[in-house]
């Protein structure tokens, strides 16, 4: 059986690109180096697959370059938003995730940015970092308890349910909104309430986190409009996509004191991250590090070898997305 070509556009976990050298003929990245759009364009018409993260766009006219040799884009990452799927399927090219293994690690990071955010642990640590804390005191880094608080979930897929697990243990009431409900005995064993109108779930919330994927239809859901919504004592944490709020928006409310603060792990524009942001006290910043753990990537990337294996092989790709 004839291996695979195999472009690998970032650095991987030592045993994933082990494994992928046993197996296909893979061009490895082990500087990690960027390469320009040229250079780029060269190297993907000589491969059958391509491996981008979800950092790297594969575009229309990558696609059209690649093509006909190209057949697989095996993305390493949940979200396939970096990748133009109609141009896919318009050149007949397969398109491959690596979904479920990032759930746990991804509900871990948006439940440390709710902490972080609600207890004033970023600005506590700059305080004792800077020299400047002067002992405990009755009145002094006050924040806000998370216990019989209410949360709103928007996206009840894996994430938001494994989120919301973590959430019932410290004690908070849980909402969620999802183009449907859960079935009743997962709502149940959850501690969960099926919220069918987002504005006014929003509205009444204490905690607002985001766990849909990033469509058309998904873009800014977190207008101004709905920013506006929010209570003057409420967080919202986003480890989504950046584009799923408006960004502008959020940061002026967080200006105003329209809103208590936020927790970001993800942005709008990435690696370029708006200084206004990086200025304000009561948000926390985490650079688009959900999923990033060794078990984690690690798994990841052994499922991109899964579905490049498959397709190798004649087989039905694992992770399909079109």
């Amino acid at each position: 059986m004839a291996r695979l070509k195999v472009l690998v556009r970032r650095r991987l976990p030592a045993s994933v690109e082990a494994r992928m050298a046993a197996l296909f003929d893979a061009m490895l990245n082990p500087a990690d180096a960027g390469l320009d759009r040229a250079a780029l364009e060269t190297a993907v018409r000589g491969c059958d697959v391509l491996v981008p993260s979800v950092a790297e766009p594969v575009d229309a006219a990558l696609i059209a370059a690649a093509a006909p040799r190209l057949r697989l884009i095996a993305n390493f990452g949940a979200g396939v938003d970096n990748i133009d799927l109609a141009a896919a399927r318009a050149h007949a090219v397969a398109v491959t995730n690596t979904p479920g293994v990032l759930t746990e690690d991804t509900a871990d990071i948006a439940l440390a940015l709710m902490l972080i955010a609600a207890r004033r642990l970023g600005a506590a640590e700059r305080t004792l970092r800077a020299g400047h804390w002067r002992g405990w005191g009755p009145t002094d880094q006050l924040g806000t308890s998370l216990t019989a608080k209410r949360l709103a979930i928007v996206g009840m897929g894996r994430i938001g349910q494994a989120l919301a697990r973590r959430a019932r243990a410290l004690g908070m009431a849980i909402d969620y909104h999802s183009r449907r409900p859960l079935a009743p005995e997962s709502e149940a064993a959850l501690g969960a309430r099926f919220r069918p109108e987002l504005d006014a779930m929003l509205a009444e919330a204490d905690v607002v986190s985001l766990h849909v994927p990033y469509t058309p239809q998904t873009h800014q859901l977190i207008d101004r409009r709905r920013i506006a919504l929010l209570r003057p004592s409420a967080f919202l944490v986003n480890t989504a996509r950046g584009a799923v709020v408006d960004e502008a928006a959020l940061i002026e409310a967080l200006q105003a004191g329209a809103i208590a603060g936020a927790g970001l792990d993800v942005y709008a524009r990435e690696p370029d991250i708006d200084p206004r942001l990086v200025a304000l006290p009561n948000v926390a910043l985490l650079p688009h590090v959900g999923s990033a753990t060794v078990e984690t990537r690690t798994a990841m990337g052994m499922k991109v070898v899964a579905n490049i294996l498959a397709f190798q092989e004649g087989r039905e790709l694992p992770d399909r997305v079109t």
